[in-house]
């Protein structure tokens, strides 16, 4: 017997830039908002029939709509109030996430002074977001991705499992490299008063600071240290996941022309990559529930 599996549908990366201008001087927040909704759509898939499908362009104006109605002054508030629109307000809708990325600005300095509505780019990282409202349910989580980090000394990597197709050498100080993506997933926290912005600053600090500062013997054991630092920063989280590409550098061969090289000219090679990745929780966490749909991978 054939039947449905799980299904779901909607529209993603609505790029929305919302400026406002209720002064002189203005306020940026750049964002993709993407929206996906489960629910009883059965017959869209075996019948063809649409009845109960809200189409994905109704999604966008709605995310469009309420950009401007209620603000991005806060995403996680915005994120939350669209998903429970979906599933307070559209029938057949049982579950609605909603997921944003964030690309920052920072304002043009001009004569020292910055300026009231100019902008360049800005940010090592984009920031992301996704909240999820079922009856009776909501799920939090915030985290960033393309977070590039280095460091040049306090790394090891010795002592490792070796068979017969192992060459690799030991070492006692690498570079230790990755572009981090990291999720975080909140416990009970009021949406409407709780700083959002603040904890995000918060747990980059954190991951950041652990990064450079902890001693590693293994890529595996700086993320174990860095999600439990950012558990420790932020009371409200209960969970951390943190996946890092081990962006190899190696020690470039010179001694053909006599150059000796020690530990200062390397050859960045950007694959084959190790792929660590790590989840750190508190052991009285709540269960994930649907905290992380839609997310690929272990984060």
């Amino acid at each position: 017997m054939i039947i449905l599996g799980d299904h779901q549908y909607g529209k993603a990366e609505n790029r929305i830039v919302r400026i406002v201008r209720d002064t002189p001087r203005h306020e940026i927040r750049d964002v993709n908002v993407s929206s996906c909704l489960r629910g009883r759509f059965d017959e869209a898939h075996l019948t063809g029939d649409q009845g109960a499908v809200l189409p994905t362009d109704t999604q966008k104006q709605t995310s469009y709509a309420f950009a401007k109605t209620l603000g991005l002054a806060s995403l996680e508030r915005y994120a939350h109030a669209l998903a429970a629109h979906f599933v307070d307000d559209v029938e057949p809708v049982d579950q609605a996430r909603v997921e944003l990325e964030e690309f920052a600005w920072e304002r043009v300095s001009v004569g020292g002074t910055e300026h009231d509505f100019s902008w360049v780019r800005s940010g090592q990282e984009v920031r992301t977001v996704s909240v999820t409202v079922e009856d009776g349910g909501l799920w939090i989580t915030g985290g960033l991705k393309d977070l590039v980090v280095l460091k040049s000394s306090g790394s090891e990597f010795h002592g490792f499992l070796k068979d017969e197709y192992t060459v690799l050498e030991p070492t006692s100080d690498r570079i230790m490299a990755t572009s981090l993506v990291a999720r975080w997933r909140f416990g009970d926290v009021d949406v409407e008063t709780f700083d959002f912005d603040e904890a995000y600053a918060e747990i980059k600090a954190a991951l950041v600071e652990t990064f450079a500062g902890f001693h590693s013997l293994a890529l595996q054991q700086t993320l174990y240290e860095m999600g439990k630092a950012a558990l420790e920063a932020v009371p409200e989280l209960v969970e951390v996941r943190l996946s890092a590409p081990n962006k190899h550098h190696f020690a470039y061969n010179l001694a053909p022309f006599g150059i000796s090289n020690e530990n200062e000219v390397f050859h960045a090679d950007d694959r084959p990559y190790g792929l660590i990745q790590a989840s750190v929780t508190r052991d009285d966490a709540p269960p994930a529930g649907p905290a992380w749909v839609g997310y690929s991978g272990l984060v």
